[in-house]
């Protein structure tokens, strides 16, 4: 995935209180969003400031350009989102909070009456979200903290862009961009992969076109790093499929955990591995083991944003291209119940033609 392991992007499930929510939570989360909405700045007003300097004014001209752009050309919301900017003056928005049961990798789930169930809870100061994960890993939980540059809610406001965003190249700002502008379009409760899926093939195949209009901005991904790519959020779910049969099998905590590290290790060893022989020294992935403890959360968020794809790129085919007969056969797997939407998809998939990021990982979609 693009955003791994620098993003994994958060929805707006914690501006709302759910049954299980503190007050202090709910609390940082809306005194949060209210500071981030109080200090956007027009981009247009930033544009004609003599003071900004010439590197963010060119930035904010690419991403102004391209969200124009994106109205007509892929039917993108046409609001106030993402027509502001806002200095955050930290590394991140906010930072997610995943967990699991030690002998699980299903995420804890957190549920809200608008964003639906999602996997993870944010917390716009670090040091709460730390507080949140000692908590959990006190009482036995896998639990990962991950930094998030980027988020949507939902059209609920009308989104920034943000500080942390600016990181990224020019075509990643801009795929991201699509990609936040397609949850607005379009999400459904509950279904976290769909809704990432989707937003994501928004985001690749928009920027594929805008590149296309646009040469002179370059930034497509080099073929060896998105072969990379593959090929770890490969290594990673096959390690998270061998987790999950051996939570299966009868077997003691002790025992468990024997097997479970020798899971770990194993994957640790398999990247290792590529990176020493085919990726010839290419550590694109070591902060992956470096930056937290591998346990079954550090592997929640692969996947999320690939599963789904093929079926998507098949849609779209099957839409001969055109985005509004796309959005509407995406809106009536929306409408199906998650069982139904599921086996949908799958048939799509059975029928796609590999994707780049398939053929790059040596796998069928």
């Amino acid at each position: 995935m693009r955003r791994l392991p620098l993003v994994i992007l958060t929805l707006s499930g914690s501006l709302w209180l759910g049954a299980c929510s503190t007050i202090g939570y709910y609390a940082q989360a809306v005194s949060g969003q209210i500071a981030l909405l109080r200090a956007r700045q027009p981009i247009a007003a930033l544009l004609d400031d003599p003071a900004v300097e010439p590197r963010l004014k060119a930035r904010l001209q690419t991403v102004r350009d391209a969200r124009g752009w994106a109205v007509g050309a892929l039917g993108l919301p046409d609001n106030g989102s993402y027509r502001s900017y806002v200095a955050l003056h930290r590394p991140y928005v906010v930072w997610n909070v995943f967990a699991t049961r030690e002998f699980s990798v299903d995420a804890i789930e957190h549920c809200f009456p608008v964003a639906g169930c999602v996997g993870y809870r944010g917390y716009y100061a670090e040091a709460d979200a730390r507080a949140e994960a000692a908590r959990l890993r006190e009482r036995g939980d896998d639990v990962y903290v991950g930094g998030v540059p980027a988020y949507s809610t939902l059209g609920w406001f009308d989104d920034p862009l943000l500080s942390s965003m600016l990181r990224w190249d020019d075509a990643t700002l801009i795929a991201t961009l699509f990609h936040e502008l397609a949850h607005q379009k379009l999400y459904v409760k509950h279904d976290t992969r769909f809704n990432e899926s989707f937003a994501e093939f928004v985001g690749e195949q928009g920027l594929r076109e805008y590149l296309a209009r646009n040469p002179q901005l370059g930034g497509a991904e080099p073929a060896a790093r998105r072969q990379r790519r593959a090929q770890f959020t490969a290594l990673v779910l096959a390690a998270r499929e061998r987790l999950a049969a051996l939570y299966r099998e009868p077997l003691d905590a002790a025992a468990m955990r024997v097997r479970k590290q020798a899971v770990l290790d194993e994957l640790r060893a398999q990247y290792r591995a590529l990176r020493d022989g085919a990726w010839q020294g290419h550590g694109d992935y070591d902060g992956f083991f470096a930056a937290a403890p591998l346990n079954n959360a550090r592997l929640l968020p692969f996947g999320l944003y690939d599963a789904d794809l093929p079926a998507f790129a098949a849609l779209f085919a099957e839409s001969g291209g055109d985005w509004s007969r796309f959005y509407v056969a995406a809106e009536r797997l929306a409408r199906l119940d998650k069982g139904a939407r599921r086996a949908e998809l799958a048939r799509l998939a059975a029928r796609a033609t590999p994707s780049p990021r398939d053929e790059a990982a040596g796998v069928a979609p």
